[in-house]
Formats: structure tokens, C-alpha cells, sequence
């Protein structure tokens, strides 16, 4: 049976989880979905996409206080991840890098697991095409898209994909467009012209897409965690920094990847002691 202590520990695990996927999701090269399979949450938060009532009774400790970490890591720590990125965006990156990196272990572990005599190619394939696919998308955008209510509805979607899709970085995408300063400084407003099309867009996406993703994860566990985990790699090859120019940005950026990597293999070892208690 679980202490009052232990549940408060996993709380504040949740909470922590949630801001950095919150402040994650605004940053470039860094997926919001990714960080969500890193901690746990995706299958739950497909479920929750598919069927909310049920999902919400059952998940109803994870999600509180995960969702309440994701709004403040979104509103309040991404301006200051805003202000890392403007200061150094290599030194930041390697930070997230590292957060990416100390959560394979455990995701490696739980994708053996769920079929220890399964293929890997699905793993192989996925992380090839997913790379490939990344990388193309990142260097063939090169149209700059004036604001409206379409441009922030696609904004929208392109951020909802980034749930259900792990890897792909909306953000990226959208400096690419010319819609990341407008969509951030209107979010930073709270002004409704950047809101409603925005969230309209993540919801019709999820709609569209979650309900396929939840059932192919119930179908094909194996296949799909092998998949989700070759994107989760992809990802964290390509959000790698390639601009290591000085001997200071080197040591900056191994002290963040160092950071980022204990971070992420503390907050595993947490969890799984408080689910054990």
C-alpha cells in the first residue's frame, strides 16, 4: 500500500514531468511527444485522447498534476527556456539532449518487456525513415507564411501532430514558416485570435489521429513500442547540436547533456521506487 509520502513524491515527479514536456514543446529540435513516451505518459495520453471519460477515472492521479506541470512549464518556464535558447540555443539543446538520452534505459527496458523474442526491425525501420523524414522536413521549409487564423489553426495541428507523433518537432517547423515568434508572442498575450485557432487546431488533430494511434498500440504493442522508440531516436539524433565551435561551448555543453542525462535517469529511478512502495 502506497504512503501518503510516496503519493506526494509521485505529485511532484508528475509535476516536474509536466512542465519540462510543457516548456519542451515550445523549444526547437525538441518534441513535445518524445518527452511524453520519455516519462511515461503517451499511451496514457492516447488513451485519455480516445476515450477521456474512462481514461480520466483511471489515469485521474497521473493526469492532474501532470497537466497542471504541463500549463506552467508552457506559460511560465519556456520563457525562461525562450531566453537559454536566445543565449545559446547549441548549450540548450544539449540539455534536452541529455533529458532524451537518460530516459532510453528504461524505455529500452519496457520495449523488451512487452515481447522478448519480437522483431526489431521495426525499431531499424523506424528510426531510419524517421530520421531521413525529420531531416528533410527541416531543410526543404523554407516558405514564410503570414499571420492569420489559418496559419495559427495549421499551427495547431502541426503541434497536435507532435503529441500523437513522437519526433516531430513543431516548433522547428514553424520558425522554418515564420510563425514561431508570432504564435509564441501571442500565446505570451493570451490573445484569443492566436488562442482559439491554435487550440482548435491540437484538438482536431487529436480527433483525427489519436483514436488510429490508441487502437494500433492495442493491436500491435510490440511493433509499436519498437516503432515509437526508433522515433524517440531519430529525434534525439536530430535535435543534436551540430555547432560545437569553441572549447567553452564544448564544456557547457557537456555539463548540460550531464544534467539533462542525471535529471532524466533520477526522475526513472524515482518512479519506479515509489511504484514499488
Amino acid at each position: 500500500m502506497k504512503t501518503k509520502n510516496s503519493m506526494i513524491m509521485q505529485t511532484v515527479l508528475r509535476l516536474i514531468q509536466g512542465a519540462l514536456v510543457g516548456a519542451g514543446a515550445i523549444l526547437p529540435g525538441i518534441s513535445g511527444g518524445v518527452l511524453c513516451v520519455a516519462f511515461g505518459v503517451y499511451e496514457p495520453m492516447m488513451e485519455l485522447l480516445t476515450h477521456p471519460i474512462a481514461a480520466a477515472r483511471k489515469h485521474a492521479r497521473l493526469f492532474l498534476p501532470f497537466v497542471l506541470g504541463w500549463a506552467l512549464g508552457f506559460t511560465l518556464l519556456a520563457k525562461v527556456i525562450e531566453l537559454l535558447f536566445a543565449a545559446s540555443a547549441t548549450v540548450t539543446l544539449m540539455l534536452f539532449f541529455g533529458l532524451i538520452c537518460g530516459t532510453v534505459p528504461a524505455l529500452f527496458t519496457s520495449t523488451v518487456e512487452s515481447d522478448p523474442h519480437g522483431s526489431w526491425t521495426p525499431f531499424v525501420l523506424s528510426t531510419a525513415l524517421a530520421y531521413l523524414f525529420f531531416h528533410i522536413l527541416e531543410h526543404s521549409v523554407t516558405t514564410v507564411v503570414p499571420p492569420s487564423f489559418p496559419a495559427f489553426l495549421f499551427c495547431g495541428f502541426l503541434w497536435g501532430l507532435s503529441l500523437i507523433v513522437p519526433g516531430l518537432s513543431s516548433s522547428s517547423t514553424l520558425i522554418c514558416l515564420g510563425l514561431f515568434e508570432p504564435l509564441t508572442a501571442g500565446i505570451a498575450a493570451f490573445d484569443p485570435a492566436v488562442l482559439l485557432p491554435m487550440v482548435l487546431g491540437i484538438v482536431l488533430t487529436t480527433l483525427l489521429f489519436a483514436r488510429l494511434v490508441h487502437m494500433l498500440f492495442g493491436r500491435y504493442p510490440a511493433v509499436m513500442s519498437r516503432t515509437v522508440l526508433g522515433f524517440v531516436i531519430a529525434s534525439a539524433l536530430q535535435s543534436l547540436p551540430a555547432n560545437l565551435s569553441t572549447p567553452r561551448t564544448w564544456l557547457l555543453s557537456l555539463v548540460c547533456f550531464a544534467l539533462g542525462f542525471a535529471a532524466a535517469r533520477w526522475m526513472d529511478v524515482l518512479g519506479e521506487h515509489q511504484q514499488t512502495k
